[in-house]
């Protein structure tokens, strides 16, 4: 195996925003539906773009929506926003061993560069695939292929990395290796489920992975 490049998600893969993002969801929801949602119910809104969520909710109401969403996720950021264990020096590692390396998210490009910044990620990375520069979002290929792309990266020669299913699927739909990490707010069995080429029980395990050694 010669992996050159490596593409991670960002929420709940490299930065912990599983508080906020469950915290902003049921923020909204309780404006709209007062008392209809429990936090065990918006695990199955985490990873898809807010759009998808809401408008099956609501057509008319779903702009106001995820407005309310994103003006309590901004507000409460950097409160509740972390690094999971050793993610930075794992990315600094890919870094300094001259890997090709993304973001892929489903997130607008302002709320990415904030999660980067706190947990000085962004240092690492010069390419980033958001909500706004794709037509399809993950699982469909479009947004791992633009980043091979953008990194001028073949699929066989690259692996995903993500926390949900549908960066599992977005990879092997692209063609690339797939890495599903074991802190999944959805559970290990669930990542285990969508049969990624590795299980990451902790990010430096990607290193030995990948064939390296930690520093």
């Amino acid at each position: 195996m010669s992996i050159n490049t490596v593409l991670f998600d960002l929420d709940g893969t490299l930065i912990d925003t599983n508080e906020l993002i469950i915290s902003s969801f049921m923020h909204t929801l309780n404006h709209y539906y007062p008392e209809q949602y429990k936090r065990e119910d918006v695990l199955s809104f985490m990873g898809p773009p807010l759009y998808d969520t809401f408008v099956q909710m609501d057509k008319e109401r779903v702009h106001e929506m995820i407005d309310t969403y994103r003006t309590h996720n901004l507000s409460h950021h950097d409160e509740l926003v972390t690094e999971f264990a050793g993610v930075f020096e794992t990315v600094k590692w890919l870094h300094d061993q001259k890997y090709k390396l993304a973001i892929v998210t489903t997130k607008q490009i302002n709320t990415v560069m904030l999660g980067l910044k706190l947990t000085k990620l962004d240092q690492f990375f010069d390419v980033i695939v958001a909500i706004d520069d794709v037509q399809h979002a993950k699982p469909h290929p479009e947004p791992v292929e633009k980043a091979l792309v953008l990194l001028n990266a073949q699929p066989e020669e690259a692996v995903m990395v993500g926390d949900n299913h549908h960066d599992i699927l977005s990879g092997k739909n692209a063609g690339t290796k797939t890495a599903g990490v074991a802190w999944s707010a959805k559970g290990r069995e669930h990542i285990a489920s969508y049969e990624p080429d590795v299980i990451l029980e902790e990010m430096k395990d990607l290193i030995p992975w990948l064939g390296g050694k930690e520093q």
